[in-house]
């Protein structure tokens, strides 16, 4: 019974997000009030409980998102954290640094075409 209740709606999410994904503008209005209504949801559950005042909220929303390792990766994206540990280039310079190489392997791809084609044509003759 559960399995079939996953499953339907698991191909109704499939279908949406499907249709949806035609109307991006649309798509983006839609999960942008999903996630208003969520957010304002778990404030006002949040604030039904008494721990959960000021401070309170504090930690044990810190608790929750060090437990399930959400802390640094929402926060800190885990490619810019893990970049800076490793030293590395920031990551749009390495995105332009592969950008030229692509450009450049792409270019070296033409000019072997054009070499084969010409072959091709001197072949043919």
């Amino acid at each position: 019974m559960l399995k079939d209740i996953v499953r339907f709606f698991d191909k109704l999410e499939d279908s949406v997000r499907i249709a949806l994904s035609r109307r991006p503008i649309v798509y983006a209005f839609i999960g942008a009030v999903g996630i208003i209504l969520l957010w304002k949801g778990v404030w006002e559950t949040a604030g039904l409980v008494p721990v959960l005042f000021g401070p309170g909220s504090i930690v044990v929303g810190a608790v929750i998102l060090l437990l399930t390792g959400l802390l640094v990766s929402f926060f800190i994206h885990e490619e810019v954290f893990l970049s800076g540990r490793r030293k590395e280039e920031k990551l749009f310079e390495k995105m332009e640094a592969e950008v030229r190489s692509e450009q450049e392997t792409l270019a070296d791809i033409a000019a072997d075409t054009a070499a084969m084609r010409e072959k091709l044509e001197q072949g043919e003759r």
